[in-house]
């Protein structure tokens, strides 16, 4: 016969008070992590929206909205594949996938710029070749996609990787017996319990090709995206000619990919 148990009665009074305490340090830490939001009041003058260039900022922000656009669905057609078959491991080989998509995560976006203007370069024979058809490999739309697809891809997909590897293998296992081909286990098992960590692994991807800067400088300064202006802007007219570019540039950075994550994440809670 086992004894009864007896709860302690400070045992509840413990427990509020350490969930009051996580709450506490959770707000000091939230609030030390947004605090650098607050530079958006800081008197700097009047704002200037083209600086020193005229239609300069307006033209940053259609590249870089156009441009990345473009970059994230390249990210997507190619990444995804990869993603799928590197969450489906089927032999050591795995490994050396693993390895190089983690090089192009692990390497710095300058060093990132430079090899890629050296490897693209008309020293080279692609480079020489791409430039004999036409295609400029510096300095033009071409460029700018270029960098920003080798700098946000490692990142899509490793966490979309993350995503479909958290799908069970037995739903997949059974639709394929049952008769459906890869493609239609895909669509109708796999992407829908996978959508929400793809969301976050498009979220993710956006704000690293949009946000990058040592890359994209070496590579294609010109036409100038929203970080590279922000940059000219400081150096040409000061704080200024930044802020209305810089409002554009987190407005368009942080609200589209959390809008996506919760879009994924209520369609999860409604299936």
């Amino acid at each position: 016969m086992t004894a009864p148990v007896t709860v302690s009665p400070s045992r509840p009074s413990t427990y509020v008070k350490t969930v009051w305490w996580g709450r506490l340090a959770m707000l000091v830490f939230t609030l030390a992590l947004l605090y650098p939001v607050v530079g958006l009041g800081t008197p700097v003058g009047s704002w200037q929206w083209d600086g020193s260039i005229p239609g300069s900022t307006a033209s940053a922000v259609r590249t870089s909205l156009l441009l990345t656009g473009l970059a994230i669905l390249i990210d997507i057609l190619l990444g995804t594949p990869v993603a799928w078959y590197l969450s489906h491991p089927r032999g050591r080989d795995a490994v050396v996938w693993e390895a190089a998509v983690l090089i192009s995560v692990l390497m710095p976006p300058l060093a990132l710029g430079i090899l890629l203007s050296l490897a693209f370069g008309p020293q080279n024979a692609l480079g020489g070749w791409l430039l004999r058809i036409g295609v400029p490999t510096s300095n033009s739309p071409t460029a700018f996609v270029a960098t920003q697809v080798y700098v946000s891809i490692g990142y899509y997909i490793l966490a979309a990787r993350a995503a479909l590897a958290a799908v069970p293998r037995d739903l997949e296992r059974v639709a394929s017996l049952l008769g459906s081909p890869p493609f239609e286990v895909f669509r109708r098992i796999t992407f829908p319990l996978a959508k929400l960590g793809l969301a976050a692994a498009l979220s993710l991807a956006w704000v690293r090709a949009l946000g990058e800067f040592g890359a994209v400088i070496v590579t294609s300064y010109y036409p100038a995206g929203m970080p590279v202006q922000i940059w000219v802007n400081l150096q040409d007219a000061g704080m200024p000619a930044v802020m209305p570019l810089l409002v554009v540039f987190l407005l368009t950075a942080m609200p589209l990919p959390w809008l996506i994550h919760l879009i994924a994440q209520r369609r999860s809670s409604n299936a």
